[in-house]
């Protein structure tokens, strides 16, 4: 009994940490705290416990404890929407929206990471229970580890090359080099954005990443992150200071156009480049016999 709970102990330990540990809040402030964090920290323990018990369950034929694993799937489903349903909620008092696609790829890290401290706290247990604590730490440290190198995704600069460039007039309407932003009409706004607005080009590496800029998705993720870090110029009632990003449909080429708070054009572009390649717009059509072909 006491080596059960010895390795349950270890298990629900490790996970918890690994939760912890998995929960960055960085500029964005999102999970919010103290009581986002809290809440979060609580799944955690209880996916932790879940992962724990299950291999003592499983040596003392306890079978049905283990369908309280499915239980947890369950769960944490609503774990996603609940972080789904909030963000979309917050997005009206957004100046400048994260958009569907990077909500939705909040939601599922969320909702992930509750599977993964089951995970560890599950090996912790199992390692634990058959060869000792110090074993059980070990092995929860390395599937931490391998956690954490699974969990790092692609950034926008490791698919594109970022670049200040310079925008201009052409009677009403902006453009970034040859790209065409947008129509300013009055002379006021014009003179605006000639005094304060920075502008960038992004230069897909290759095919697959000209289709990831293409997405919608992830370029209102790029414009909404370079506007929480640098801020943005404009209120509620002044959408022509909205951020945007449009393409060269021949060359696949972006332009972006900000008014930032902070004119630092260094630091937009360190801004851009740390963005997240999202979930919904990581496609690759390289790895087709087609998309190959048509890359020739």
């Amino acid at each position: 009994m006491g080596q059960e709970l010895s390795a349950i102990a270890c298990g629900v330990a490790a996970g918890t940490l690994a939760r912890y540990l998995m929960l960055r809040r960085d500029f964005r402030q999102y999970p919010s705290y103290p009581h986002a964090v809290a809440t979060h920290l609580a799944l955690g323990f209880v996916a932790a416990t879940m992962g724990a018990v299950a291999v003592p369950a499983i040596v003392a034929k306890e079978y049905t404890a283990v369908t309280f694993l499915a239980l947890a799937a369950t769960q944490f489903r609503e774990v996603r929407r609940m972080e789904r349903e909030m963000l979309q909620a917050l997005e009206h008092s957004e100046l400048v929206a994260r958009g569907k696609d990077f909500i939705e790829g909040i939601a599922r890290t969320f909702e992930a990471r509750n599977y993964l401290a089951i995970m560890i706290s599950l090996v912790t247990s199992g390692t634990a229970f058959f060869f000792g604590i110090a074993a059980g730490l070990g092995a929860g440290a390395v599937a931490l580890a391998l956690c954490k190198a699974l969990m790092r995704g692609k950034l926008v600069k490791d698919i594109a090359l970022v670049r200040p460039a310079e925008f201009n007039f052409r009677g009403p309407n902006v453009f970034v080099e040859d790209i065409q932003i947008m129509n300013l009409g009055l002379p006021e706004v014009r003179e605006v954005y000639t005094k304060r607005a920075r502008a960038l080009i992004l230069e897909p590496h290759n095919d697959a990443a000209r289709e990831i800029l293409a997405n919608v998705g992830q370029r209102q993720a790029i414009a909404h992150d370079a506007a929480a870090l640098l801020g943005v110029y404009r209120e509620v009632d002044t959408a022509e200071f909205t951020p945007l990003l449009r393409r060269n449909p021949d060359t696949g080429r972006v332009g972006m156009l900000i008014v930032p708070i902070e004119p630092d054009v260094k630091c937009l572009v360190t801004a851009v480049e740390n963005v997240p390649v999202l979930e919904s717009a990581a496609v690759n059509p390289l790895a087709s016999r087609a998309g190959r072909c048509a890359a020739d």
